[in-house]
């Protein structure tokens, strides 16, 4: 999930070594994704947001994986700028009623190995995120189809939110995934062998 980007100074602050890591942060989203300004993306599409590279998988179904890579400072403004994109979109189908600040809901996916370090003993991790963020966690028990991922559902505002997020990852970057990870991929058909977390072969229905 991380790796070194840069030698940290000597005596720097534990936020200074926090900024020198390269973080990767993969959410599922339904329908077209938007970010920032931009107009909703198709298909395979690949774009920046700062120094933070965004890209969305490809895929007939109406779920998407969309994979943030950069320091973990971009990476949260990133996560900020959806979060908040979220939040817009959710006001502009209110039919101009005032609804408030709608919850916005983001889904991680995260390693099924590393979810025991976020849920905590007794669950004692997660609810030290939740009181101390706002925002609802949710760490679903039964693993994504044909992958050894979990998705991670957080809701809230945006700002609470975007705090959530930094404590998960705080956690997932002290505790790397154990053994190899199959990722998730939305729409993977039930007649696929995956033969290896890099290789995918579709098995032809018997004669």
């Amino acid at each position: 999930m991380a790796s070194p980007d840069g030698a940290s100074g000597v005596g720097g602050s534990p936020e200074e070594t926090e900024l020198s890591i390269t973080l990767t942060l993969r959410m599922l989203m339904h329908g077209k994704v938007t970010v920032g300004g931009s107009a909703p993306l198709e298909g395979s599409a690949m774009l920046r947001v700062g120094s933070a590279r965004i890209t969305i998988s490809e895929g007939s179904c109406p779920e998407r994986i969309t994979t943030i890579t950069g320091s973990t400072n971009a990476v949260f403004r990133a996560v900020s700028m959806i979060a908040f994109k979220l939040e817009e979109d959710l006001g502009a189908g209110s039919d101009g009623a005032a609804a408030g600040r709608a919850p916005v809901t983001l889904r991680l996916v995260i390693p099924a190995s590393q979810c025991g370090s976020l849920i905590g003993k007794a669950g004692a991790k997660i609810r030290e995120i939740r009181e101390t963020t706002g925002a609802q966690v949710q760490v679903a028990g039964d693993l994504l189809p044909n992958s050894t991922e979990r998705a991670v559902t957080v809701s809230g505002v945006p700002n609470t939110i975007i705090q959530c997020v930094r404590q998960i990852c705080a956690v997932i970057l002290e505790s790397p995934p154990k053994g190899a990870t199959i990722p998730y991929h939305p729409g993977l058909s039930l007649g696929t062998v995956l033969l290896s977390a890099n290789q995918v072969r579709g098995c032809s229905p018997p004669r």
